[in-house]
């Protein structure tokens, strides 16, 4: 009996893992057609509104982007389920002993799973931002010509108008390139975390198996979030700081 426990519990984590990998390369994949839509649409800003071409490249990838998306959603929903599973799991009687150590397999699952659905929603929300800002950015090429081709070039209100757009134009060039820096950041990030997850792996291990070094281990993870918060907030006062001189 405790035998068929404990391969239950294996395959579960085996499922888990296996989940957990295919994600991380999604969202790798999730977050470069993210930084690529950012870069066509700041080269389409400089062509002529008159070229179709742009709109057709970015009705693609906005195909490939629902297709990724729901990809994703299904993947984190059935790391969802398996971690569901092994809390019920943990839960049930015959496991007393090893209770301590499965509840601490199960968080860090969990906050894997965390992780990544924070990573998804962020991304993704970045994506549409960027999208309206597109669409935006189009229907205001579009006033302008028609603007132009009904008053003449040197009428005043056109050359403020213009002016205006101009101004615009290096606004959101600024905010592009805030953008892929902070993507750049991210996928430096990510790449990071998939030798700190190996290590980590590790390191638990020998946490199961030694509890002062698992009491290390709990210090070392509150300070790597405590550091994962502040650069959080520096990256945020920058960006809001490149908009406000963006802006002004």
């Amino acid at each position: 009996m405790a035998a068929g426990t404990s391969n239950y519990w294996e395959d579960l984590r085996k499922q888990a893992r296996q989940l957990e990998n295919e994600l991380d390369l999604k969202l790798v994949s999730f977050s470069k057609l993210c930084t690529s839509y950012s870069h066509s649409s700041a080269r389409d800003g400089r062509r002529d509104s008159s070229d179709t071409t742009p709109l057709l490249n970015g009705s693609s990838q906005d195909r490939m982007f629902e297709t990724m998306a729901i990809e994703i959603e299904q993947l984190l929903a059935r790391l969802t389920g398996v971690n569901d599973k092994m809390a019920e799991y943990t839960n049930s009687a015959g496991v007393p002993s090893l209770n301590a150590a499965l509840m601490h397999t199960l968080q860090r699952h969990r906050d894997i799973l965390q992780d990544y659905t924070h990573e998804f929603h962020k991304t993704k929300a970045n994506f549409m931002a960027i999208r309206e800002r597109e669409n935006l950015m189009g229907s205001v090429r579009k006033d302008i010509e028609s603007y132009k081709s009904g008053s003449g070039v040197n009428n005043r209100r056109t050359e403020l108008f213009l002016k205006e757009h101009d101004h615009l134009r290096n606004s959101d060039r600024l905010i592009e390139e805030t953008i892929s820096i902070a993507m750049a950041t991210k996928e430096n990030m990510t790449s990071q975390r998939g030798m700190l997850k190996s290590i980590q792996s590790k390191m638990n291990t020998l946490a199961n198996r030694f509890p002062a070094v698992n009491s290390l281990i709990q210090r070392i993870n509150l300070r790597k979030r405590r550091d994962s918060l502040i650069l959080g907030g520096v990256i945020g006062v920058c960006t809001i700081l490149l908009l406000l001189y963006a802006f002004h």
